[in-house]
């Protein structure tokens, strides 16, 4: 499951990666080339959330390869030809995918972890590792060939299905001859209260995260390149270093919540995140790409315990918990990337990045106070029982 979900998510890191290329080749404004974020960001951040609540009432352990071919299908079509709108829902297509994955495979990937951090770590990880892998990627094929080459991009979707595939039939094998079925909202009577406003509060701090995450994902590239005076390499270099820290800071933070509770690694993370993003701002020169590696930390550790957060809140509605903190307010930090290109357009990129620093503040405030859910337990995963969960206050 975690490598699949690297396969899978080499596609949201990719979008960003191709901003430069398009900017380059096509000549875009930092608005129109944002605007390519936000179409990769808006379906999956609408829709995900409804691939959630069907995840609820069924189990659709076939929507896993399918998914992994949608999302790599729109990426490898995208630099074909040079239509704007004809690249907008190329990326909208591989914002489907990435989104009907996402709630299916948390679901899945819980319910192999047996409620463990660190096995969520993991699975996390994974899709930490491909967000890692798409700025080389993309950088080998397109600046190499140049756009025209987008379909050598859909490769690692062809690793995703199959492994999507394998992880479906030994699922299945394990099961038995029963049909899975998902945990709906008619749970026994063991299962745990949905906590609802803390799970709104859990997902307007998860949507700040994704503001500051996917600005800094969208221009931080070009950014760097401007700041110190390098070429391609340079904005690659520090989206690689943006992404890669991920694998670091998700592993961490599991560990770290293991000692010290959720919640308060989360607060911390905020807080690093804006003495981070104060650093990308203000230093010149090569020390620019330690802050970039801080702010990744600070933006990744909290990631996956925003999941099991999210699932200890809402322990009835465990896909859709996982919808709306993997999807949802993870993906609607793309609808205000326009608006930062528009502002890059107007004064400069330096100025544009200026207003991440907000995001993180209201996060920590919107958590202080927020009390520790109770871990739900893990489903079982003999098939035909009902998931029961542990209560979450």
């Amino acid at each position: 499951m975690s490598l699949a979900h690297a396969c899978v998510d080499v596609y949201q890191g990719a979008v960003a990666a191709l901003v430069p290329f398009f900017v380059a080749e096509r000549a875009y404004s930092y608005a129109a080339a944002s605007g390519i974020v936000l179409a990769a960001s808006l379906l999956s951040s609408v829709t995900q959330p409804l691939f959630g609540v069907l995840t609820d009432r069924f189990a659709m352990p076939w929507l896993l390869p399918l998914a992994a071919a949608a999302s790599g299908a729109g990426i490898a079509v995208s630099g074909i030809g040079g239509s704007y709108p004809l690249t907008l829902a190329a990326v909208a297509v591989s914002g489907i995918g990435v989104a009907a994955y996402h709630p299916e495979a948390a679901r899945a990937a819980r319910a192999a972890s047996d409620g463990r951090h660190t096995a969520m770590g993991w699975f996390v990880l994974g899709g930490n590792v491909g967000f890692a892998l798409a700025p080389p990627l993309v950088a080998a094929v397109v600046a190499t060939w140049g756009l025209r080459a987008s379909p050598l991009l859909g490769l690692p979707a062809l690793a995703g299905v199959a492994l999507c595939a394998a992880a479906v039939r030994s699922a299945a094998g394990r099961a038995g001859s029963a049909p899975v079925t998902a945990d709906g909202p008619e749970e026994a009577e063991g299962a745990g209260r949905d906590d609802w406003p803390a799970f709104l509060r859990l997902s307007c701090a998860v949507v700040c995260r994704s503001v500051v995450f996917v600005g800094l994902s969208t221009f931080v590239s070009l950014y760097v390149r401007a700041r110190t005076g390098g070429g391609a390499a340079a904005g690659t270099a520090a989206l690689c270093v943006l992404y890669a820290g991920g694998a670091v800071g998700t592993l961490a933070g599991s560990r770290l919540a293991g000692r010290w509770g959720r919640l308060r690694v989360v607060r911390h993370s905020y807080a690093v995140t804006v003495l981070a993003v104060t650093g990308v701002v203000l230093v010149p020169g090569p020390p620019l790409y330690l802050f970039v590696a801080l702010a990744s930390a600070g933006l990744y550790v909290p990631f996956s315990l925003h999941v099991t957060l999210g699932q200890d809140c809402l322990p009835r509605r465990m896909g859709t918990a996982s919808g709306v903190t993997l999807g949802l307010a993870v993906s609607v930090g793309g609808a205000t990337a326009p608006a930062l290109g528009a502002l890059a357009d107007a004064t400069s990129l330096r100025t544009a990045l200026l207003p991440l620093l907000i995001p993180p503040v209201v996060a920590w405030f919107l958590l202080r106070g927020l009390r520790e859910p109770v871990p739900a337990t893990a489903p079982s995963p003999v098939a035909g029982s009902r998931a029961r969960w542990s209560g979450a206050s």
